[in-house]
């Protein structure tokens, strides 16, 4: 019986039909920006997985080419040490790109499983999550993620664990309000009625119904998070030199702004179109899954 009211509600295809799939892609192909937005982000992964195999050793110094203009044989000119700076900048692509999607990763790990419990057992549990949500929101989150890397330690492990624990309370409250919306759902009450098990109503039915939301706050956390690498490496409490980092570039460059503008130009750059590749893509994405707006 839920089964069946859970299909009919809104006469739209089951989530994982493949003639949905066809029409989100058709509606989102349509719009400009979110394609956009797409083949940026497409450029940011294909630079950062397989940038570092052909643009050489980020790590080696030529004494005889230091802060040299880009040129053919280093389109993007070298730094102070005469690195190369394209291979420079391909490899600290390949960092942020961990950086964002495994902290993404974590945070989504740990706050969808706290966010459904939350939403669904409200008497006991949400007034403590949501107390402690409270709390870590009055934080800004570079202000939170600061001081979690001073803890850490600077690493890379330390800048993924510090952007995931502060990402952390924004995925369980967006869970959470989903949760809350979902569970007065006629397909959930039939659930309940027919004495479906707990476990299986968040499974069967809550956690699918959660996927778009959650899906378009992976797409906004990740440059966030790539933001807060490159902030967290620029202060000296993220990856460290010589590891190539675009935060670790940006400190490097900003002493030679007036003989090498070049060394600030390319990971500023190559920051904002990261940025709002994944906010032009996730803008498209919250706006395909919206169910208000029809299939």
């Amino acid at each position: 019986m839920a089964d069946q009211m859970a299909v009919s509600v809104g006469a739209v295809p089951a989530p994982g039909s493949a003639e949905r799939r066809r029409r989100l892609w058709r509606r989102f192909r349509r719009r400009p920006m979110p394609m956009t937005g797409l083949v940026l982000v497409a450029g940011f992964l294909l630079l950062a997985l397989v940038g570092p195999l052909v643009t050489g050793d980020p790590v080696t110094q030529d004494y005889a080419a230091t802060l040299a203009p880009p040129s053919a044989a280093h389109p993007m000119g070298t730094d102070d040490l005469g690195r190369d700076a394209l291979a420079r900048i391909a490899s600290g692509a390949r960092i942020s790109l961990q950086a964002g999607v495994l902290s993404t990763l974590l945070a989504m790990a740990a706050g969808i499983p706290i966010g459904l419990l939350a939403g669904f057992y409200r008497r006991w549990l949400d007034p403590v999550v949501g107390r402690l949500v409270d709390v870590t929101l009055a934080f800004p989150f570079l202000v939170f993620a600061v001081g979690l890397a001073a803890i850490i330690g600077p690493s890379l492990t330390g800048v993924v664990l510090a952007l995931g624990f502060a990402q952390l309370p924004a995925v369980i409250r967006i869970t959470r309000g989903e949760v809350l919306a979902i569970k007065e759902m006629d397909y959930v009450s039939a659930a309940i009625a027919d004495g479906a098990a707990d476990g299986h109503i968040l499974l069967r039915y809550v956690l699918p119904n959660c996927a778009g939301p959650l899906i378009v706050q992976a797409t906004v956390a990740i440059p966030t998070a790539i933001i807060g690498e490159a902030t967290l490496s620029f202060l000296g409490l993220g990856v460290q030199p010589p590891t190539p980092s675009w935060g670790v570039m940006l400190t490097v460059a900003q002493q030679y702004l007036d003989v090498a503008p070049w060394l600030a130009i390319w990971p500023g750059v190559l920051i904002a179109l990261a940025t709002l590749g994944f906010n032009l893509l996730g803008d498209g994405l919250r706006d395909v899954l919206d169910p208000r707006s029809g299939l």
